[in-house]
């Protein structure tokens, strides 16, 4: 079947920001391809549980968004699954293989309302996301933290709130939909190291839809790739997401990892050197960063975390 008889139908999240990654997916599909492209929007249990205020880690974390965005593809609704890549768990599902990497952007984590620096003492930082806590409590032990979750609109506002000094956010989410602005402080790795995968864009398809592969092949960009592979089998090996607080970076040829307490007073980091240029040099180097934070200690603090 030629591409332009053909529509490429992209399973996608119906928040601002997956819609601006779905629709940006579609465009290079269609500026690379000729394609046709139309989005099928989907209901999540994360959506769905964001008005009950459900901590994220409370309900396994990763995976909570991506589920039925993926059972959309497998039975057949859509051809395509797109993805923020910090949601996917750390093994793939049966039947999809990711084939498209097609964008990463700023993937620091970044501050709304007030710099570190000028919160007051015992301030009142908003964060549903406990590698987010664990850092800053690691440089800041007087902060206290409160729940927040909706879309990224209603996170910013949240520093509106009585009580509420700032709000941390994904920097990236923030510039894609032009709220960007709202940033008062863009926190470096050497204070936050990211989420694996924070700030790139996962795009799935059906293992056998050699059609639709071939055409997100076209649109993917190798080096996000490799990184993506190193942080993920750093993710695979410690069998965690962010129901743990963790975090990991691939970036020029090497690729640095965390595990921390929860309360941020243990904070483990190392940082190892790929020696390689293709898939198989960044996977194993992900795994022998994830096996060097275990054996310096990772492992009981894991055990005691779980």
């Amino acid at each position: 079947m030629s591409s332009a008889m053909r529509v490429v139908r992209i399973a996608t999240r119906s928040s601002p920001l997956a819609l601006w990654q779905s629709n940006d997916v579609a465009a290079k599909l269609r500026a690379a391809t000729g394609v046709s492209v139309e989005l099928v929007r989907v209901d999540t249990l994360g959506d769905r549980t964001q008005a009950l205020g459900t901590p994220l880690h409370e309900m396994g974390g990763q995976g909570v968004f991506v589920k039925e965005v993926q059972a959309a593809v497998l039975d057949g609704r859509a051809d395509v699954a797109v993805h923020s890549a910090k949601d996917l768990p750390g093994e793939m599902t049966p039947g999809l293989v990711l084939a498209c990497v097609p964008r990463r952007d700023d993937s620091r984590d970044g501050l709304v309302g007030r710099a570190v620096v000028d919160l007051p003492i015992g301030g009142i930082v908003a964060t549903g996301s406990i590698r987010r806590r664990a850092q800053l409590a690691a440089i800041r032990p007087d902060l206290r933290f409160v729940e927040v979750r909706g879309n990224m609109a209603k996170r910013v506002a949240k520093v509106n709130e009585p009580g509420v000094d700032a709000v941390v956010v994904g920097c990236a989410g923030l510039d894609r939909i032009d709220l960007g602005g709202h940033i008062v402080e863009r926190l470096s790795s050497a204070v936050m190291l990211p989420q694996v995968g924070q700030a790139a864009v996962a795009v799935e398809c059906q293992t056998e839809d050699l059609y639709t592969y071939d055409l997100l092949r076209q649109i993917s960009e190798l080096a996000l790739e490799l990184e993506l592979s190193a942080e993920r089998a750093f993710l695979r090996r410690l069998g965690a997401g962010c129901q743990l607080p963790i975090g990991a970076q691939a970036r020029d040829s090497s690729v640095e990892g965390l595990i921390a307490s929860f309360d941020g007073s243990v904070i483990l980091r190392r940082v190892v050197a790929i020696e390689g240029s293709d898939m198989s040099a960044y996977e194993f180097a992900g795994l022998r960063l994830a096996e060097e934070l275990l054996h310096a200690g990772g492992e009981s603090l894991l055990a005691g975390l779980r």
